[in-house]
């Protein structure tokens, strides 16, 4: 983009206008392109948020998800004014059948601290399955087969739409069925195993989006496929809550 420092102001307003058309216009890949063009400037900063707000009303998706990362990122006065106004809670809704918050989980995976994510995923889990569960601190297949379609589904797009496709346990899911839900080629395809050894929790897993797709969230495999199996299988994926 021209410099705005050496670009008249109707110039530049022109440039702005083509790159809102184009946000609006553009295929996916052109729209993950256009970005973080639009978010070196203020004027494009305005752009992101115009569209942001008239996306409000559609599901959100991965270019929605994008937009708001990066104002997210931007972090001025602005943008974050904007975001607390039009997106208290992030632009994905927190649905819970079983009266649980997610607020916390979308906000540890919009500062993009997948760590901290997986282990609050798990407690969520936990929760979801019961006290006894929450004491225990691990699951079992019977109580997974029980969670609440809207609970996976909301877990799920946080971490699909935060991580910019790349995690999420519909991302595992997809991964399974195209290997012939065959565990040991899913457990090298999401980085999970090396070989023959288990890669070791936390350190050898990698934590940000240079991971291999489905690398995150984490279930204990170690325990069996039991639970896994029921995650992926479960009637969340294949129905709206």
């Amino acid at each position: 983009m021209t410099d705005q420092t050496t670009a008249s102001v109707p110039e530049v307003s022109t440039q702005i206008a083509e790159l809102k058309r184009q946000l609006q216009s553009s295929s996916e890949k052109k729209q993950l392109q256009l970005i973080p063009e639009l978010a070196s400037t203020d004027a494009g900063l305005e752009v992101l948020m115009e569209f942001l707000k008239e996306q409000q009303a559609s599901p959100a998706g991965l270019i929605a998800g994008l937009v708001y990362q990066t104002l997210y990122d931007a972090a001025t006065p602005h943008t974050k004014k904007f975001l607390q106004t039009h997106f208290p809670t992030g632009i994905v809704p927190l649905r819970s059948q079983s009266g649980i918050d997610y607020t916390s989980l979308q906000q540890l995976l919009v500062k993009q601290d997948f760590l901290a994510a997986d282990r609050l995923t798990l407690e969520k889990l936990c929760e979801l399955a019961g006290p006894v569960a929450v004491q225990r601190k691990w699951l079992y297949f019977s109580e997974v087969e029980n969670f609440p379609i809207a609970d996976l589904q909301t877990i799920n797009t946080l971490w699909f739409i935060h991580s910019q496709g790349k995690f999420g346990f519909s991302v595992q899911r997809e991964l399974w069925l195209s290997l012939g839900k065959n565990w040991e080629k899913l457990w090298h395809k999401i980085g999970w195993k090396t070989g023959n050894n288990w890669t070791r929790y936390p350190n050898e897993f990698t934590w940000n989006l240079s991971a291999p797709s489905g690398h995150l969230p984490l279930s204990n495999q170690l325990r069996g496929v039991r639970v896994i199996a029921s995650l992926l299988s479960h009637p969340a994926w294949s129905m709206k809550g």
